[in-house]
């Protein structure tokens, strides 16, 4: 139901249970961390391909890799910086450089684990993961994407990074929404802005897109929940079509979604950007909607730093 709020570990879980019982190849590792990846009830139900580790992620990489080689699908999922940023040069070197099958989720994604603070936090995993060739970056929305993402995720062959927040997520799409990996989603068509969101504040672009339209502001809104490879053809006729572009994400600013959209469009397509983030600090910890009040990713602040891109042209 549109609007409903569900756990994106819960659902994440789900669908990994679902992909499961059709595909006896696929088996979880995890680092102390299935409970709270919502995979828990694998557990239960195919104790024999779920292997637990206990605190040694850059391990379960490795142990991950070998799995891959007998053609099992590995999928690994524990709280976001411990999968990228902890274990980043076994991630290169064990999934990308040797293009090895497994499926890597961080969990607790962005600043959803927000009482924690900065070791927690997750806002550079897209800067870092997108830099190893081959690797698939995913970021969906909504409950209704996380699950077809993941099973998107185990049908390409080849290693991915998936992540998800923490806090429950409101549903933005419809069950037969069309999701296919690589290609953005026109949630909105509109011709004075290109709004573009992805992962957990694609919700809060969305709000700001309705708050912009009863200003009188034609917002094409597009979730692009793909974030390598991106959608170049979308992105390029956008570009060319509306010429003015603002990303919205849970993220640092630099290497980040705005970041690739930028790389693309400066070669190809040069356009007037307003990428909206977080900035070169390290972010604070606190109540999530404050937090994301903080950084100006709340819908309203969305809308204002908008009107105040599109007069000054």
């Amino acid at each position: 139901m549109i609007n409903e709020l569900k756990d994106p570990r819960k659902t994440f879980g789900e669908a990994v249970l679902e992909a499961a019982g059709s595909n006896h190849n696929i088996v979880v590792l995890s680092a102390d961390s299935s409970s709270g990846s919502g995979l828990a009830d694998f557990l239960k139900k195919f104790p024999e391909r779920h292997f637990e580790f206990g605190i040694m992620e850059q391990g379960v990489i490795g142990f991950a890799s070998g799995l891959a080689t007998t053609g099992k699908i590995p999928v690994f999922a524990a709280i976001a910086p411990f999968v990228t940023a902890r274990p980043f040069e076994m991630f290169r070197n064990d999934l990308g450089y040797m293009n090895q099958n497994v499926k890597v989720v961080g969990r607790c994604a962005g600043l959803t684990y927000d009482q924690l603070g900065s070791t927690h936090h997750s806002i550079d995993d897209i800067a870092i993961i997108r830099t190893i060739p081959g690797v698939t970056v995913i970021n969906p929305g909504d409950p209704v994407t996380i699950k077809k993402a993941v099973h998107a995720m185990i049908d390409h062959v080849g290693p991915c990074y998936m992540k998800i927040g923490n806090l429950k997520m409101p549903v933005l799409y419809p069950e037969d929404v069309n999701f296919r990996l690589g290609k953005g989603i026109v949630m909105k068509d509109g011709h004075d802005v290109a709004l573009i969101g992805t992962g957990t504040v694609l919700s809060k672009a969305v709000g700001a897109a309705r708050l912009l339209e009863q200003e009188g502001v034609s917002v094409r809104l597009i979730d692009i929940h793909t974030i390598k490879p991106l959608d170049r053809e979308l992105i390029l006729s956008t570009a060319k079509e509306i010429g003015k572009i603002v990303t919205v994400e849970e993220h640092f600013i630099a290497g980040g979604l705005g970041s690739a959209i930028a790389e693309i469009c400066s070669q190809e397509c040069p356009v007037k950007m307003k990428m909206i983030g977080i900035g070169d600090h390290y972010a604070s910890n606190g109540p999530y909607e404050e937090l994301l009040g903080k950084y100006g990713l709340q819908p309203d602040q969305i809308k204002e730093t908008i009107i105040k891109f599109l007069k000054n042209k």
